[in-house]
């Protein structure tokens, strides 16, 4: 994260579509510290709130925006000097939040005079896939460059943080359950630290002459499999769970059986991408070719896992995980 080391977004009035959520927040704090303006447009943009304490006066502005009605996108997009689309979801009319929709969106953005347009794809997009999620992110980033040529296109890895809910969902599973199923334990990951994608977007904005018109995998410096992921989050907690590594087959058939459940863990379209596996494929640019050394999972884990040992941070501290 910039910290305020570099000033190089001073005055920049950038949107962030779809800003309210996790990314958007750590975004919003890699942008406001590098001097940027922002605007933060989403259907519910009081979740967001919480960002005005991060900028100065006025630093930060809130806009009421659906993207499903462009009349309000080209409202909220007025007079910005950069776009940031970080709309996207599992269900829903994918086609219009993440498919063709970030066409429309792209397009506003160039009607209202943008510069620069990052598009928050996903890794693994494929325009080829039998699973709606993968394709459609596979046809926004294609609608994206045909609306806004010199847009950027990012494809994140899944995203850790202290306060995300992906490490601190094992977590917490751990600390109240001494048997756990591990789906998919030989899946292969390939997770980011958010500040550090933060921070490759903020470059992309920087320097939009450089990065336009291409698409970047950001992914960590390591690849590890569920399983593994699981043994560590259990070791940095303190926790000595049950780890019972489920068979594919059986994955697959508790996907399909419970999937449709409202809380099931595990939809099937969810254990197809789990299945194949969330890596950068090597064929396009990553994370360090945005000017970002990525930081591994273990500098982290096992401070933030401290809330989830017996006694918190006055229980007996963790190995290194």
């Amino acid at each position: 994260m910039a910290n305020g080391r570099t000033r190089d977004l001073d005055g920049m009035l950038v949107a962030l579509v779809g800003g309210s959520g996790f990314f958007g927040t750590h975004l919003a704090q890699e942008l406001l510290s590098r001097g940027a303006r922002l605007r933060v447009c989403s259907r519910h943009p009081e979740r967001a709130f919480r960002l005005k304490t991060l900028g100065g006066l006025g630093q930060t502005q809130f806009v009421a925006t659906d993207v499903r009605k462009p009349h309000t996108v080209a409202a909220a997009l007025t007079g910005v000097d950069a776009v940031v689309n970080l709309v996207g979801a599992f269900s829903g009319d994918l086609d219009a939040l993440q498919g063709q929709g970030v066409g429309r969106i792209a397009q506003a953005a160039k009607d209202a005079g943008a510069r620069a347009f990052v598009h928050i794809s996903a890794l693994g997009a494929d325009a080829a896939s039998d699973v709606p999620y993968a394709r459609s992110k596979a046809e926004g980033e294609q609608a994206a460059l045909a609306a806004f040529p010199g847009a950027t296109v990012v494809r994140p890895s899944i995203l850790f943080a202290e306060d995300d809910n992906f490490l601190n969902m094992f977590g917490g599973l751990m600390a109240k359950l001494p048997v756990l199923p591990v789906f998919g334990p030989d899946a292969k990951l390939q997770p980011v630290f958010v500040d550090d994608a933060a921070e490759a977007v903020g470059n992309a904005l920087a320097d939009r002459q450089a990065h336009g018109g291409k698409i970047y995998e950001l992914a960590g410096p390591e690849v590890i499999t569920m399983g593994e992921l699981n043994r560590r989050i259990a070791k940095a907690a303190g926790r000595t769970p049950v780890l019972i590594e489920l068979p594919d087959a059986v994955s697959g058939a508790f996907a399909a059986l419970t999937g449709w459940l409202p809380g099931a863990p595990m939809s099937t379209d969810q254990w197809k991408l789990l299945k194949a596996g969330n890596v950068a494929s090597g064929t396009l640019p990553g994370i360090e070719a945005l000017g970002v050394s990525p930081r591994p999972l273990g500098l982290f884990l096992s401070r933030w896992m401290t809330r989830y040992r017996k006694f918190g941070r006055f229980g007996a501290r963790a190995k290194s995980a």
